[in-house]
């Protein structure tokens, strides 16, 4: 039976390079084993973030690249992307702060901001991918008038007499959504809710993510139609996610209000954090929500640093027992932005000085050989190598077609004997600085 090995190396040219396997004798040495009949977490699918800063980059591009760049991150011949966040209000990737509403007397809800830039950019997205793109909805703070420090941004906690209020603020979001044709199907309580930020941000304990979830959140969206939006908590670094986890669980009512835990990576690996959760509360869902080459930490890092910083982390957070995969901004111009307080980055579509066409950047073709071959309602299969060099997944698609992804990092060419039954195996040369995909069928 034969497979396919998709192969990117970003020394010899930012593509996807394809070709066939026949199966032969296993090289036990140089062995990469797959074990069908352990099974994992089942995956729900890659995406990015449609920020206020991604959407109106994307409505400054002609008619023709808009949808050139939905099929490079939507269609199937681009990354497939299934899957996607949306902030509710402003973020730091926004081109200043709003919110829904504006002081204690306003009694409106103000998407405005959300119906010129935001939901024209999922509904396209849908339309190229074919179906509908699940949408996990992020709030980075409440209106300033809700807060302790009297502003969107640097931090400060909601004020208690305002739960209520912001709760079904953010149902109302979710409902909207919905009303404009977006499939929004989860949503956290706060980003980042342990970081004051010069931009929009919000500190929440444990406990207090827990009490807003079970006694505010739940029973706001239910009202508003939602109730089965899922909710999940944390939605910040992955080593603190046993610690959250535990205390927010502890609040009664919580852990029926809570479906899971979302993570981002800017605190380093930590994949065993994610192994922990997984271990002790193994019906709730892992998200990863957010991480990016922030340029004033990564921009000394080589083009191929980069890319391999976002493979590593992925192989990581799968192997970890993630559900789900965002990435954050899905396209920003050349200087990283629109960013209103500077906090610029990179993403891996990126706009031309001219802002009038798009650029690929070596991250892009990392992440297509995961994002491409292990499609939504995957699940992950046991997996282990003959060394530390090279980084392995795999995964069982729906169809029953069966996907290895195999990182090397080194600076060698690595031989690889990839098996399933222990007695054939296809062999593979892993160039150095390389990634591949390998599939077949069962």
């Amino acid at each position: 039976m034969s497979a396919v090995l998709t192969v990117t190396n970003l020394q010899k040219g930012r593509r996807w390079h394809s070709r066939t396997l026949e199966p032969g004798p296993l090289d036990v040495v140089h062995q990469i084993s797959v074990y069908p009949n352990c099974r994992y977490q089942r995956f729900e699918g890659f995406g990015g973030a449609f920020t206020e800063a991604a959407a109106y980059n994307w409505a400054k591009l002609p008619e023709g690249k808009r949808r050139e760049f939905m099929a490079r991150c939507f269609g199937p011949d681009g990354l497939g992307y299934t899957q996607g966040r949306v902030h509710i209000g402003s973020c730091d990737f926004a081109l200043g702060n709003y919110a829904c509403q504006s002081n204690p007397e306003d009694t409106g809800f103000d998407t405005s901001r959300d119906d010129q830039y935001l939901i024209p950019m999922v509904r396209a997205a849908q339309e190229t991918a074919g179906e509908p793109v699940g949408l996990l909805l992020s709030p980075w703070s409440p209106p300033g008038f809700m807060k302790t420090n009297g502003e969107m941004n640097h931090g400060g906690s909601l004020k208690p007499e305002y739960r209520g209020r912001w709760a079904a603020c953010m149902a109302n979001y979710a409902a909207h959504y919905r009303a404009k044709g977006c499939d929004v199907r989860r949503i956290s309580v706060q980003n980042e809710p342990a970081a004051v930020q010069t931009w929009d941000s919000c500190i929440y304990s444990g406990a207090e993510e827990g009490e807003f979830a079970a006694r505010h959140l739940a029973p706001a969206l239910k009202a508003a139609g939602c109730g089965d939006v899922k909710i999940l908590a944390w939605d910040h670094n992955k080593e603190s996610l046993p610690y959250r986890a535990a205390e927010t669980l502890a609040v009664p009512g919580a852990a029926e209000a809570v479906s899971g835990f979302a993570v981002h990576w800017y605190t380093g690996d930590h994949f065993d954090a994610l192994g922990a959760v997984r271990s002790m509360w193994p019906e709730k869902e892992l998200w990863y929500t957010e991480g990016c080459v922030e340029y004033s930490r990564f921009g000394g890092m080589t083009p191929l640093e980069k890319a391999e910083m976002y493979a590593h982390d992925i192989l990581g957070n799968l192997n970890g027992g993630i559900n789900g995969s965002l990435d954050w901004n899905l396209l920003l111009d050349a200087q990283g932005g629109p960013n209103h307080v500077g906090n610029y980055c990179e993403a891996p579509v990126m706009l031309t000085e001219d802002g009038q066409d798009f650029a690929l950047m070596d991250e892009y073709w990392y992440i297509g050989q995961f994002s491409r071959f292990i499609r939504p309602g995957a699940v992950r299969l046991g997996v282990s190598a003959w060394t530390a060099g090279v980084e392995a997944t795999a995964f069982e698609n729906p169809d029953g077609g069966r996907v290895a992804v195999l990182l090397n990092r080194t600076g060698e060419d690595l031989p690889v004997s990839l098996t399933q039954t222990g007695v054939e195996g296809y062999s593979v040369l892993l160039t150095a600085h390389s990634i591949a995909a390998v599939c077949w069928e069962c």
